[in-house]
């Protein structure tokens, strides 16, 4: 073109804004600037909307020229500006931009409501929109879009269904209806995201992973992995979200070769460079106890997180390797990554595993004194495993009598079963009399007692435990246990024989057994729970 006119130069940001090229944006822009022309509102709101692909800096710099050049009070530069510091988790910044517009439209409460809900302020979401409506506000989809996350997020279920309610009667339905299911799916109410799924006529990749997501947060594994298959058979490609939410199934159903089947889609769809779908591997062949895998696939990361590190921390301390576990921590402060609380849950386990009690107790004050991270309750249950295992019972009850906040269940079982494990009939009593009171139907903590009480040889005390438990209609589920064979998981309960395979099963268990006893092993039954199946 022999002469450029502001609105050519618009157009072109515009147009490379909208496809996602910020720094070609930047380019353009430094162009109109040297030329010495003055750009408009919309040219403005363009460059704005590319900072959201940039350093903030840059951003911030772009509004201090709006600011210069008097496009501050210009509609479509301060929406902008409040979606770029909303997404750029400046949220003070986004909401002073807000509160200083001479004049707002619906773009702009969608941008304030939407800026919020991505950094998880949800009640501060919900009390703008409430605000919205009482001004007549218009609401549309992306209104709702923006509030229904927000509900997920929340687990607000009534808030959702109430929405849904709304959108179906104004025929407000967001353009892709992923929101809606997604609502449901995060608020365990499987069912409705599966119907509001099956009447879609667009479902796209992220539809069947807010359906797969769904279903393996909310334990139905099997489910997430048929819908991972059907996806497929239906042409629609995963992402790295599919293979990182269906690796977490595997993981948790510990299928090994289903996860290296799997393993290998993601290399051939060139997926494997994906952190969150590498760390998804890491914690799958650590949880399957394949640590060399698991090991292989994170030092061949080109690119590690916190949760790379912490991923790999976990697989070796679940797994006893406390010293090795130790080791990958303090290289992970050597290369600079921050530990967060979950780090520090992985490190204090691998100390509780291996019996490393100094350093257990270095790492836990090392939160606060080095890192400015307070201890959380699932932190002095890592301390009060390790003291437990270690058979320093008064020190475990005196860091459950000194924590800042009332212990809850997991502690008191904690410290009941290390109880258990060294006799300690007198302090096993109290966990158990806390624990009555906070899990009253808690089968364990029944059986745990009855333990102590019958290597003890108090069968009075037994006795009356069984009739308490039978009093308050307290039961003890029979255990269960599952095996991949095969690519196929066999699950058994305590004394199932419905097996097709039972005979066999009981026949080679048999002969393991003389085997033990010919080598000469004799079984300790001081752990054995006592008696207590009949219940």
């Amino acid at each position: 073109m022999p002469v450029k006119s502001d609105v050519s130069w618009s157009a072109m940001i515009a147009g490379y804004a909208q496809n996602g090229n910020g720094w070609h944006v930047m380019d353009l822009f430094s162009q109109i600037l040297w030329a010495g022309l003055k750009p408009n509102g919309f040219a403005y709101a363009s460059v704005v909307n590319a900072c959201t692909m940039l350093p903030i800096q840059l951003g911030k710099q772009i509004h201090a020229l709006v600011i210069r050049s008097g496009f501050d009070s210009h509609l479509s530069v301060t929406n902008a500006l409040i979606t770029m510091y909303g997404k750029e988790v400046n949220i003070a910044d986004a909401w002073k931009v807000f509160g200083e517009m001479p004049e707002r439209n619906d773009v702009s409460w969608n941008a304030m409501i939407a800026a919020y809900a991505q950094q998880r302020l949800g009640e501060e979401a919900l009390q703008l929109f409430g605000q919205m409506l009482m001004l007549g506000i218009r609401v549309d989809e992306f209104t709702i879009a923006s509030i229904l996350s927000v509900c997920a997020c929340l687990l607000a279920l009534q808030l959702g269904k109430q929405l849904h309610a709304y959108i179906v009667k104004s025929g407000l339905e967001p353009h892709d209806g992923n929101a809606v299911v997604d609502m449901y799916a995060k608020c365990m109410c499987l069912e409705d995201a599966h119907k509001v799924f099956d009447r879609m006529n667009n479902a796209n990749v992220i539809s069947w992973n807010a359906m797969i997501v769904g279903c393996s947060v909310n334990d139905q594994s099997e489910e997430a992995l048929k819908l991972f298959c059907q996806m497929q058979m239906e042409g629609t490609q995963p992402d790295e979200v599919t293979f990182a939410a269906v690796m977490s199934v595997c993981a948790s159903l510990a299928t090994l070769e289903l996860g290296k089947q799997i393993h290998v889609d993601i290399i051939r769809a060139g997926m494997d460079s994906f952190v969150c779908v590498s760390n998804s591997l890491v914690t799958m062949y650590a949880k399957c106890g394949i640590l060399d895998d698991a090991r292989r696939v994170f030092d061949t990361m080109p690119d590690k997180d916190v949760v790379s590190w912490n991923a790999i921390i976990a697989g070796y301390a679940q797994h006893g390797c406390g010293k090795a576990a130790q080791q990958l921590f303090e290289q992970m402060l050597q290369v600079g990554i921050k530990p967060d609380c979950i780090s520090f849950t992985g490190v204090l386990s691998a100390c509780s595993y291996a019996g490393l009690i100094d350093e257990g107790y270095y790492y836990f004050n090392s939160m606060s004194r080095d890192h400015s991270i307070m201890p959380e309750i699932e932190h002095y249950a890592c301390m009060i495993d390790l003291l437990g295992r270690a058979g320093h019972l008064d020190a475990a009850k005196h860091f459950i009598d000194n924590m800042p906040f009332e212990p809850d269940a997991v502690l008191w079982a904690t410290l009941l079963n290390a109880s258990r494990i060294y006799g300690n009939a007198e302090l096993g009593q109290h966990a158990a009399e806390c624990l009555y009171k906070l899990e009253p139907k808690n089968p364990s903590t029944y059986i745990l007692l009855s333990n102590i009480y019958a290597v003890s040889a108090r069968w009075d005390d037994v006795a009356r435990l069984r009739r308490m438990m039978k009093d308050k209609g307290v039961k003890k589920e029979p255990g269960c246990s599952w095996i991949e064979v095969g690519h196929q998981v066999h699950a058994f309960m305590v004394g199932d024989r419905s097996h097709p395979q039972t005979e066999e099963i009981y026949a080679t268990l048999e002969r393991l057994a003389c085997q033990m006893r010919d080598v000469g092993y004799i079984p300790d039954t001081s752990f054995v729970l006592q008696g207590m199946e009949e219940q």
